[in-house]
This record gives structure tokens, C-alpha cells and sequence, in this order.
């Protein structure tokens, strides 16, 4: 197990105005929105989510970075958990045609507005139990995605990533390190029911048997 960030620099492109959810809005109103996944989380206007997630281009190099890291090759298997529209996914299959690629999402929203060209490799499912063999998996990623999970959640879902996986492992976490950090998170934040520092985080990793590599986004 080991931190690796793969995710920041593009995370860090985003503009964000922190404050914005917390006075200009409602901001209880907006999570309750957001947590519904649907349209006004994903392609709605900016106060419930991303305010519109269409296909850029942008996880091109995360992709990359994946595929050199993991040393990806044709017919290994890599499940995405939270895939979203699958958007990452369409990257690898980009990378390597003959990768077998597997996403799952709660948001039956995103699934249908999904990429067309991976729309038959994604199901419909929670992180907490996967519908998948055990040792399936060359690479099981997961990004921002289990903040969605309570405590008691995510312990499973730690459990599964693990069960489900012959190889390699990366999450990708919310987390914080200053009073700042956590102020700016929680202005920010929508669905979370998970972020914690990144020593919280470690020791929950190794309470649960978590044994793959792991990155933090923080909010400065």
C-alpha cells in the first residue's frame, strides 16, 4: 500500500468559489438535490454538482499514467467503481483495445448518458457489494467516489475492492490537513458523508485490510 497521486493536477484545474455554496445558496437545499444523482447532479446548473459533465478529454492522462504505472496489457481486466459516465474508462479501451474493462455506478443517470463506446461494459450497483468473482480484477480503481459511504459502508466496500482484485488497487479519497482545508471541503461539498485526515484515512485503510495505493484530494 502506498500514496501515489495520479489525480491532483487535474483536480487542482477546477475553479471553485468555496464560499459561494455556503452564502449565495442554500446550501442544505443543494446537497439534498445533489444527493439524488440525477440530472441536476450531473448536467444541472453548478450549485447542485458539476454543472454539466460532458466528455473533454481530460482523463486522457490519468488513463496514461494508469497504464504505465500498473503495467496494463491487452486482456487484463480493470474495474472502475463510481465510473460515472465512464469517461476514464473510454480513455484505457483508447490506450489498449483489447483491455477488459468493467464500471459500476449507483446513478442510473450517469450510466445512461454514459459514453456510448463503454456503455455495454458498466452495470448498475453499490460499492459495498460487488457482482463480481473474487480475484477478477488485474486493477480496481475507485475515484471520489467513496465519500458517498457512511463509516460502517466503507469498511465493506474497502473489503470488496480487495476481494474482487488479483492485482493492483487505486482510491482516491477527500481529505484535509489545516482548519482551512476542512472549512473549505465542507463549503464545498455536496454528497459526503466520508472525509477525514490523511492519518485517519490510513488507519482506516488498514483496519479494514485495504492493501492498495491510495491518493488524497485536498481542497486549498
Amino acid at each position: 500500500m502506498g500514496y501515489i497521486d495520479f489525480i491532483s493536477n487535474l483536480h487542482t484545474k477546477t475553479k471553485r468559489d468555496y464560499l459561494e455554496r455556503v452564502i449565495k445558496y442554500d446550501k442544505a437545499e443543494c446537497a439534498q438535490v445533489a444527493k439524488r444523482l440525477d440530472k441536476d447532479y450531473w448536467d444541472g446548473d453548478r450549485k447542485y454538482g458539476y454543472g454539466g459533465y460532458s466528455y473533454d478529454g481530460r482523463w486522457k492522462s490519468m488513463a496514461e499514467r494508469l497504464v504505465e504505472y500498473y503495467g496494463l496489457k491487452p486482456g487484463q481486466r480493470v474495474l472502475d467503481i463510481g465510473c460515472g459516465k465512464g469517461f476514464l474508462l473510454y480513455e484505457l479501451k483508447l490506450i489498449i483495445p483489447e483491455l477488459e474493462i468493467r464500471g459500476l455506478d449507483i446513478s442510473s443517470y450517469a450510466l445512461e448518458h454514459a459514453k456510448e463506446e463503454v456503455k455495454p461494459f458498466l452495470d448498475f450497483g453499490s460499492a459495498c457489494k460487488l457482482a463480481y468473482a473474487q480475484g477478477y480484477f488485474d486493477l480496481v480503481i475507485s475515484l471520489n467516489t467513496l465519500h458517498y459511504l457512511y463509516i460502517f459502508e466503507l469498511e465493506e466496500a474497502l473489503r470488496e475492492i480487495e476481494r474482487v482484485k488479483r492485482g493492483s488497487s487505486y482510491i482516491v479519497v477527500e481529505s484535509y490537513r489545516s482548519e482551512k482545508e476542512k472549512n473549505n471541503l465542507l463549503c464545498w461539498q455536496l454528497t459526503c458523508e466520508c472525509f477525514y485526515t490523511p492519518q485517519e484515512w490510513i488507519w482506516i485503510f488498514g483496519k479494514s485490510g485495504y492493501k492498495g495505493d491510495y491518493s488524497f484530494i485536498f481542497f486549498e
